[in-house]
Parts: structure tokens; sequence; C-alpha cells
């Protein structure tokens, strides 16, 4: 892995199927060292296809975020609700790989996203935030996100209790 320092070009693109094993060292990188997702198991290859598929089957984006050949991080959006009366809405993940957070990697591939969602005729993006990552606050406040909900105690990860944070983004209201 690269220092910090070492990401001289980063690149934003379309995920493929090579791009898998970067993606799923990012999200059990996460997995095992923050509570930005709540599992507390690492996914396998396996699994991780079976998520790119179901996003490609839905025309739903997956974006990485790349030096070179190395994944950096990635983002994607998939369905709110799985209720046609959710069609509109759609629910954001992003994750950057640990070395490289705090350089914009995820400010560039969440403003990727919202381009593509509003391009695709979505309404809303909804992010389920753990209460106590602060930089995934500011960042998606930052991004035009407001609070639209907590729900206290409703995780549990390594024996603690967690908050999910709902935050809204309105794609077709202006800013």
């Amino acid at each position: 892995m690269s220092d910090r320092g070492d990401h001289t070009a980063v690149g934003l693109r379309d995920a493929t199927a090579e791009d898998l094993a970067g993606i799923t060292l990012i999200h059990n990188e996460v997995v095992a060292s923050s509570d930005a997702i709540f599992s507390e198991v690492p996914e396998t290859s396996r699994a991780r296809q079976a998520w790119f598929e179901e996003r490609a089957a839905a025309g739903m984006p997956v974006l990485v975020a790349h030096s070179g050949e190395e994944i950096l991080g990635f983002a994607s959006y998939g369905p709110f609700r799985p209720w046609a009366g959710y069609r509109e809405t759609v629910e954001l993940t992003v994750h950057v790989r640990g070395d490289s957070r705090r350089m914009g990697i995820g400010r560039t591939l969440v403003g990727a996203l919202l381009g593509r969602a509003r391009e695709q005729g979505m309404h809303a993006m909804m992010a389920g935030i753990d209460g106590g990552n602060e930089p995934s606050i500011a960042l998606h406040r930052a991004l035009g996100f407001t609070e639209v909900g907590l729900l206290p105690e409703v995780a549990i990860k390594q024996g603690r209790r967690l908050d999910l944070l709902l935050m809204e983004l309105l794609l077709d209201k202006e800013r």
C-alpha cells in the first residue's frame, strides 16, 4: 500500500469486475477498523461479486477512485427500500481506503454519484451513517445533505450499541 503522499494522480471511473478485489479489501478494512459498516464479519469475494452484479442489473453505478492500478475508494447507490413507492429514492455507500482519507476522494466519489442519480431521475438520496462518525457527517453536510432522523441504539458492534443517523439530499432541489 502506498502512504498518503504517494497518490499523485487520482482518477475516477466506473468499476469493473477486476476492481472487486480492491473494493472488497476496502470494505473489509472498514468493517475491521471502524463503525462505518454495522457488521463484524469480513465479506467474501463471492458476496461482493453478487453485490456488484445486483447493482449492474439494476442500472445502479459503482464508481472507484484509483491511482494507477490501486483502488483508493469506491461508492455506489442502491434502492433505499424494496417497494415500488421508493423507486426514486436511493441509498448511498461510500468508503475510502484508510491511508487515502482526508484527500477529497470521498467528496469526489459522492459528487459523481449525485450527478448519476440526477441523470437517472432520482428524487432523493439517503445516507445511513454511524451517529458518531463526525468526518462522514461533516462530508455529507458539506455536500448538502440534511439530518432527517436519528435511530438510537439500533445496531450492535463489538458489544457496543450504535446509533444510525439518516441524512437526505433532495436531488431535484436547488442548493
